[in-house]
């Protein structure tokens, strides 16, 4: 299994009356960077990406409400409430300062956002395809009302594994770019153990009931239009997720237009999980971005 070189420690904080888990690495004293996770995934995730930097820092994840060792609501939940969450934890990790963040897919897409909502608190924003979903049409709005109701009428138990082996193989079933020490390192910490001795991954099975309220893109420009931090839009060249909700080459330079200071860097040979495959990639072009002038 992968060995962490650099460890974390664990704490658990109250947001806005929710118990929230956090990892925490790096000395106290070091230059602060926040690491946010995305759909399905969890703090521990960043472990690899951590371990490849080269400079000391203090990197502090959530795991967002619902995931992990956070608290599950056991109901739907609300984008705008990440949005709270982070701009709560900002204050108590910094609140005289801005902060560098650091965001994966569902993580740096709440960044982008706040980032136009909040500017003086931002200072630099990485972005590892959080660059919004595809556009939607009002029209579409019965059909997914109704969608919604029949998935919390119909909801299911969470798929498990006999064992985190299991979990294992199917991480790498589903990203097969990624190593096998780090498959069973990221099952251990992002399977839990449940009722019937299996596991599954340590999330609300409630974050797979679709969101009721469509993504609406014009307001998403909107935030990145109002954004004052420089940004840097990390890309996977082979990533599935790109392929689905911006099909269009030209779709993701329109939308990285919006941002007032934003440059895109593609990873080759890279899927969606870049911070999994590609670790000491990322951290070098993480670090290079946070000093430059």
């Amino acid at each position: 299994m992968y060995q962490a070189r650099i460890e974390a420690r664990s704490l658990h904080v109250e947001l806005r009356g929710v118990r929230h888990h956090l990892r925490s690495w790096g000395p106290s004293g070091a230059p602060l960077i926040v690491m946010l996770h995305g759909w399905m995934d969890g703090s521990a995730s960043f472990q690899f990406l951590v371990d490849a930097l080269a400079a000391p820092y203090r990197v502090v994840a959530p795991d967002w409400r619902g995931y992990g060792q956070s608290h599950y609501a056991n109901a739907s939940y609300w984008f705008p409430d990440y949005l709270a969450d982070l701009d709560s934890l900002l204050r108590n990790l910094s609140p005289d300062a801005p902060v560098d963040i650091v965001g994966h897919s569902m993580g740096a897409n709440v960044a982008g956002l706040y980032a136009g909502i909040r500017p003086r608190r931002v200072r630099r924003v990485v972005s590892m395809e959080g660059f919004g979903l595809g556009e939607s049409h009002p029209r579409q709005a019965p059909a997914r009302y109704g969608q919604w109701l029949a998935e919390i009428e119909a909801r299911q138990a969470p798929r498990d594994y006999a064992d985190h082996a299991g979990l294992a193989a199917r991480l790498r079933q589903e990203n097969p770019r990624l190593p096998a020490d780090r498959a069973q390192y990221l099952a251990q910490h992002l399977g839990r153990v449940n009722d019937a001795g299996r596991v599954e991954f340590a999330a609300d099975p409630w974050h797979r009931v679709v969101n009721p309220m469509l993504y609406r893109l014009e307001e998403a420009k909107a935030c990145w239009h109002a954004t004052s931090a420089p940004n840097l839009w990390i890309a996977g060249r082979e990533s599935r997720y790109l392929a689905h909700f911006l099909p269009r080459a030209a779709e993701l330079e329109e939308r990285m237009a919006c941002v007032p200071d934003a440059r895109l860097v593609w990873l080759e040979n890279c899927g969606h999980n870049m911070h999994h495959e590609q670790p000491q990639e990322l951290a070098q072009l993480i670090e290079s971005f946070l000093h430059a002038a």
